[in-house]
């Protein structure tokens, strides 16, 4: 297979002059849908926009890789546009972007595309072959220049490692065969493109040093190139540039240097000149590095503690959601007024749908504090971590072992932290055990003595941080009406602060550990939250309809885009005109968003499922309410905005 089957002449546009990055991601989403590739243009488009929302596939030297692996996608596909005068794509150097491909990949399909498309990505490394691109005049050229490209790289490599395979005796024969001394490994979380950019960066970097490097790409088409246990033996470092876990046992006791696939794309320079130099930490598989290997200077406590929840939370989501969304169908599909009590499984249906989803839900404090205990411990600490979780569910106390104090989130979260910590320094302790026990640490020790203590722990935090959650609840739940309507507020003002970071992030676990409460206070926090969240990017839409004046001509084209982000729930729509004006439009949002959380919280509004924007709308409690929440936030955010925002003649 060549690129170009992959890369139809009705699929490349030239000499485009797109507004912006949503305007540019429309248009390959077009090319995509024109010449047959998807099953759901708004699927695959929404694909691609939560692949944007992990962070920009640009990739500097003016290129950028839209792609998505997903069902809504029919079969394999590649369009490409180019924009001569360039756009600005996110991209991490501050770049301005103007060759784009954009990658379609089925979930499911088999994987003999990969290898065209790795190749694609090694080939617009080459800035002369790129900047050709961009420059092409017709599309006939365009083309003609990737077959030339593939054929001569591509076909001279097979033809040497033939000539290689042939010689090889002789070459044995004459001298000992040289192991590379440097080697890597390269992964994205879909790798498909970074994956072997990340690669072809460190490889031709090396080559212009004169060292020797083997570079091994773990990409969605399995691991390619991978490294022996000879060569990891006899290699002096070993570069690790993924965005995703990579297998790190091997490394044990070796000279590692962590990074990005960004890093070796934009540093590769940087990332040789250190392994060449040797001056670098070596990794231990306690899933500890040594204190010298990326930075002299210590990572802060609420970095810490940031990074380390949100890998909790990021694996705790989507059992929360799902079973969130099945328990909120169960009480729309149940009748009331069979039995008040039951509610939610009075007909046969309801109870399925609430069996399903109450399954789906329960593994939620679990699976949050394993995820955290294995991003403090490595793989070590996951089984400790879930068990410190599933005690936080039970409620285990000295005094009732099989659980009646539940501590809820709070205690997972502490679960959490706690098995990492513990078995951090159970991995302290045994490093002083014979070598000869080296096998039985992650299968025994650390497995029995981690549980044992966790178990322990949970027994005594479990009475304390339950306590404690009675009193939160039994102070939330005897709010005043005006109490609650200032919790609404805040943390719809919480929402729309920074859209996607810290303090938004913030808000939205408050409100999955209140809907984890399961009673009526909980809902109407998650509902405040979530209302909150989609009032920006719908008062962004708005203004650039209403208040022309303050936007550039790019920015009132992309503007109602925004509509759909908000209803969908996705604040990071309103991020780049944030972005642009901080000062203005930030303020004016959080108003907006506290106004909207206030006023859901007044009209008791409720909601069992943690995301899903418009579409989890029916099974919201008191949805009209919710509806008028909803449109006044985002007319006293629009009407802010022109208040706050200078024309664009005056900026």
């Amino acid at each position: 297979m060549k690129i170009t089957d992959l890369l139809k002449k009705e699929g490349v546009l030239l000499n485009q002059h797109p507004a912006d990055k949503n305007a540019a991601i429309e248009i390959l989403v077009g090319l995509h849908d024109k010449v047959g590739n998807l099953n759901d243009r708004a699927a695959y488009k929404a694909a691609i926009e939560a692949r944007e929302a992990q962070g920009s596939t640009a990739v500097g030297m003016g290129i950028a890789v839209p792609h998505a692996k997903t069902d809504a996608a029919k079969h394999p596909g590649l369009v490409a546009m180019t924009v001569p005068e360039g756009i600005d794509y996110e991209c991490v150097d501050g770049t301005d972007s103007n060759l784009f491909f954009m990658i379609a990949a089925p979930a499911g399909a088999a994987d003999t595309h990969l290898e065209v498309l790795a190749n694609l990505m090694t080939m617009l490394m080459d800035a002369e072959f790129s900047q050709a691109l961009v420059a092409a005049k017709t599309v006939d050229e365009f083309m003609d220049l990737i077959d030339a490209k593939e054929s001569d790289r591509f076909g001279k490599e097979e033809a040497a490692e033939e000539a290689a395979v042939e010689s090889a005796p002789a070459a044995a024969a004459a001298e000992p065969a040289k192991t590379a001394k440097i080697l890597a490994v390269t992964a994205c979380p879909t790798g498909i493109a970074h994956t072997y950019m990340a690669a072809e960066a460190l490889e031709q970097t090396a080559g212009k040093k004169g060292v020797s490097i083997k570079v091994e790409t773990d990409g969605s088409g399995g691991a390619k190139n991978v490294l022996t246990a000879a060569e990891i033996k006899d290699a002096d470092v070993i570069i690790v540039a993924a965005d995703k876990n990579v297998e790190m046992a091997r490394f044990n006791g070796k000279k590692v240097i962590k990074a990005s696939t960004a890093d070796a794309i934009h540093r590769s320079e940087e990332l040789i000149d250190r392994a060449v130099q040797g001056n670098v930490g070596v990794y231990q598989h306690s899933g500890a590095v040594a204190a010298a290997e990326d930075t002299n200077e210590k990572e802060s406590v609420g970095r810490f503690f940031y990074k380390n929840l949100m890998e909790g939370v990021s694996h705790m989501l989507p059992f929360v959601i799902g079973g969130g969304i099945l328990i909120a169908i169960a009480f729309l599909l149940d009748d009331y007024s069979i039995d008040p009590s039951n509610f939610g499984s009075n007909t046969p249906v309801a109870a399925w749908f609430k069996a399903i989803g109450g399954t789906a839900f329960n593994f939620m404090l679990p699976i949050l504090s394993g995820f955290i205990a294995r991003s403090i411990a490595d793989r070590p600490g996951l089984a400790v971590g879930f068990v410190g979780g599933a005690l936080a569910a039970s409620g285990a106390t000295f005094a009732s072992p099989a659980g009646d104090i539940p501590s809820a989130f709070l205690g997972a979260l502490v679960a959490g932290f706690a098995a990492g910590f513990i078995v951090k320094g159970l991995q302290k302790v045994c490093e002083k055990l014979p070598p000869a026990l080296e096998g039985i640490k992650p299968v025994l020790i650390y497995p029995l003595c981690g549980i044992l203590i966790i178990g322990l722990l949970m027994c005594l935090i479990n009475p304390v941080v339950g306590a404690l959650n009675t009193w939160i609840s039994n102070v939330l739940m005897g709010m005043s009406s005006g109490s609650s309507v200032i919790l609404g507020l805040l943390l719809g003002a919480m929402m729309a602060t920074d859209m996607g970071g810290p303090l938004n992030k913030a808000a939205y676990v408050f409100g999955t550990a209140a809907l984890a409460a399961q009673n009526e206070i909980g809902y109407m926090i998650m509902a405040a939250v979530m209302v909150g969240g989609m009032v920006p990017p719908i008062a962004i839409a708005l203004s650039t309809i209403i208040h022309k004046k303050k936007y550039s001509e790019a920015e009132r084209k992309s503007g109602p885009v925004n509509f759909i982000m908000g209803l969908c729930f996705i604040t990071e729509g309103a991020i780049p005109f944030a972005a642009a004006d901080p000062l203005h439009v930030i303020p004016a949002l959080m108003v907006g968003s506290g106004v909207a959380g206030a006023l859901s919280m007044a009209f008791k509004c409720t909601l069992m499922a943690p995301h899903g924007g418009i579409f989890v709308f029916p099974v919201v409690g008191n949805v009209a309410m919710y509806l008028v929440a909803l449109l006044v936030g985002s007319v006293v955010g629009c009407l802010l905005l022109g208040l706050l925002k200078k024309n664009k003649e005056e900026a």
